[in-house]
């Protein structure tokens, strides 16, 4: 795999002369990570129905699963960059402490949608987040069921890679908004009816109608960086962990992605680590927080 024409992201450039790795060796060494924690999660799908689920204390489900690629995941990232912190959403309270004062981190989440693994929808997601100064400057998004590790570093652009296999990728571009076509507005299958055609009709006069698809986890930024949907808008609860890959994927690809107020998200800044409510767009002429933002969501 040659250098892919890497033009520069500043963050990531200060990391980079930190770590005394070239964008080339990070990009391998994330490639090989994302294959390896994919193979590991894919094999215990494979007997999901034996992988033992227990419940957080937010009573949300977690498996074996989870932990096994926490575990292969902060073990290759810890040979990789010694130095960099893991902020995990599988890392204990002891981990976490004295977070904010970390400048550089990684942001995991080694198996964004718990629940689809459970289900055996096989809507999954591997998300890996670099954060420089509270930004995103790097995210990979790896959908083992999908075959491909989509990866985005702004400045630099979007990739989608074979996920078992070291080529130089297809680039990635989000699609500018057509309106004489219906608008697809990307959701998850778990988001209330309700909600979701709330912000359906409010963004419908802007094309030809709205239309929903749906994808479980992370999924629904790699169908904004493939073409595939317009906008994400999400105003149900989610963590850091579960928004940071997506966040530099979709602008790498030259899309946005800010919050109901129109700024850009920052990590790792708060007492609390839940995501604000945000829209990510493929078209980023189009300011749609204008038309979510209103009162009754």
């Amino acid at each position: 795999m040659s250098d892919l024409h890497y033009s520069g992201n500043p963050g990531l450039d200060g990391m980079l002369q930190e770590t005394n790795l070239s964008f080339d060796e990070l990009l391998h060494a994330l490639l090989s990570l994302a294959a390896d924690a994919s193979q590991c999660v894919l094999d215990l799908y494979a007997k999901a129905s034996e992988v033992a689920v227990t419940q957080k204390s937010d009573s949300s489900p977690v498996t074996e699963a989870d932990h096994a690629s926490h575990r292969l995941i902060c073990r290759a990232l810890q040979g990789l960059t010694p130095d960099i912190p893991i902020l995990s959403e599988e890392s204990t309270l002891e981990q976490l402490i004295g977070r904010r004062d970390w400048p550089v981190c990684w942001m995991i989440d080694p198996l964004d949608g718990t629940k689809e693994f459970i289900e055996g929808t096989g809507e999954f997601t591997i998300n890996i987040a670099l954060i420089v100064d509270s930004e995103a400057v790097l995210g990979l998004i790896a959908a083992p069921n999908r075959a491909h590790v989509d990866v985005g570093v702004p400045l630099w652009g979007a990739r989608r890679f074979p996920l078992m296999e070291q080529t130089e990728g297809q680039v990635l571009r989000t699609r500018s908004l057509d309106g004489s076509a219906a608008l697809t507005l990307s959701a998850s299958v778990r988001h209330r009816v309700e909600r979701v055609q709330v912000m359906m009709d409010r963004l419908s006069p802007l094309a030809n109608g709205a239309q929903r698809l749906n994808a479980g986890s992370a999924l629904k930024f790699c169908d904004l960086v493939s073409g595939d949907a317009d906008v994400y808008p999400r105003t149900s609860p989610c963590y850091e962990w579960d928004l940071a890959a997506g966040d530099a994927l979709v602008r790498a690809a030259g899309g946005r992605v800010t919050t109901l107020e129109g700024e850009p998200i920052r990590y790792n800044r708060w007492d609390s680590l839940k995501a604000p409510q945000f829209v990510a767009a493929a078209d980023p002429n189009i300011d749609y927080t204008a038309l979510l933002r209103e009162p009754d969501l």
